[in-house]
């Protein structure tokens, strides 16, 4: 690590108590050097979200993803087994499987033709009569982690001896427990869709984490159903629960229409995958970064009635989604902005609210430091 960077680590204080601590500073989301080294520590070792579950439930399907800044295609074997790739052809470096998803007999190259089993061993290498020490044993696609936890699939792609802790693990206990009572199966997908944000994926993932504190400023319809006073933010060892309960009095009528229940549970597992969680909906963000300053976010909207007559209501609630993400695409750009002015190097943390901002950043310079 050159001097430069590591001075720029150093310079946040993650053993400070929350009523104590700064954010991270600016530059950790100005700094491309930083950015790289983030993509090999921390998106790298992380168990990473794949695809769906049902997406390869029979033999041949298969998903393709960047994860980690990676290409990578999980696939179901004709033994039923789940497996994922690196999607990249061991001769020269293309691409194997180009749709991003669909159902396939075996894997093969567009580019040279070779083929591969789904059980990613080469299978066919045209033309490669004469090639002395070429073993096509040693020539199949390489393997990452794979692991399923509810209805989704995922993936990592790090060293094992560099990533040793199993996906349970990775999870934590607490959190199983937590989420295993939603009964997230009775939630069906609905949705898929894509917004880019003008800004370093922490900001996003801090704007997540505030404790609502920007809800009544900034999200005046989720805000009327929402009990700001009585708004919890509860950490685990790598997962922050925001919840609140749901009102009723008040309420904004498209955002009350469609945000219904007891409580509204927000979970963020570190680093960037969000479940929201409301009475019969769901959506979950996947937050990936795609410079220092670019970022997308890939929401996928799930309800407990995905049949035709409830299409409308359905679209509705996603249209409250939308509007949201209106609202902090803007707010995410500023604070970008405002990150790279020499007036700023970094704020203070609300007790009250922006505890799971807290454990993000020392979550982060863990990784870091390394």
């Amino acid at each position: 690590m050159n001097p430069g960077l590591k001075q720029i680590i150093d310079s946040y204080d993650s053993n400070a108590a929350l009523d104590q601590a700064f954010t991270i500073p600016a530059s950790w989301y100005t700094s491309d050097e930083l950015y790289q080294l983030e993509l090999k520590n921390v998106f790298a070792p992380s168990w990473q979200f794949g695809c769906r579950l049902k997406q390869v439930e029979s033999a041949g399907q298969y998903v393709t993803a960047d994860v980690a800044g990676e290409p990578i295609v999980i696939v179901r074997g004709t033994d039923n087994v789940l497996r994922g790739f690196f999607n990249v052809c061991r001769h020269h470096a293309a691409a194997v499987m180009t749709e991003t998803e669909g159902t396939a007999a075996q894997l093969r190259c567009p580019y040279h033709g070779w083929t591969y089993t789904l059980a990613g061993e080469l299978k066919g290498a045209p033309d490669f009569t004469g090639v002395c020490d070429f073993e096509r044993s040693q020539n199949g696609l390489l393997p990452v982690q794979t692991a399923v936890w509810e209805q989704w699939v995922f993936v990592r792609t790090g060293e094992k001896d560099k990533a040793a802790d199993s996906f349970n693990d990775f999870l934590g206990a607490d959190l199983i427990a937590q989420i295993q009572p939603l009964r997230l199966e009775n939630l069906h997908w609905f949705e898929r869709r894509h917004y880019h944000f003008d800004c370093n994926w922490k900001v996003f993932v801090d704007n997540y984490l505030d404790g609502g504190y920007h809800v009544p400023h900034l999200h005046k319809g989720l805000d009327s159903v929402l009990d700001y006073s009585n708004y919890k933010i509860e950490n685990g060892a790598r997962f922050c629960l925001q919840s609140s309960p749901i009102v009723t009095e008040g309420a904004e009528p498209e955002t009350g229409a469609v945000r219904k229940g007891q409580r509204a549970l927000y979970y963020w597992l570190y680093p960037n995958f969000m479940i929201n969680w409301y009475e019969g909906a769901m959506d979950t963000n996947l937050v990936i970064p795609r410079g220092v300053d670019k970022t997308e976010v890939i929401f996928d909207f799930y309800f407990a009635d995905v049949s035709e007559p409830a299409r409308e209501r359905n679209l509705r609630s996603i249209a409250v989604g939308q509007r949201i993400q209106d609202e902090d695409t803007e707010i995410c750009k500023s604070v970008q902005r405002g990150l790279n002015s020499r007036a700023y190097d970094a704020g203070r943390l609300s007790v009250r609210r922006e505890a799971g901002e807290h454990l993000f950043h020392r979550l982060l310079a863990a990784d870091l430091r390394a």
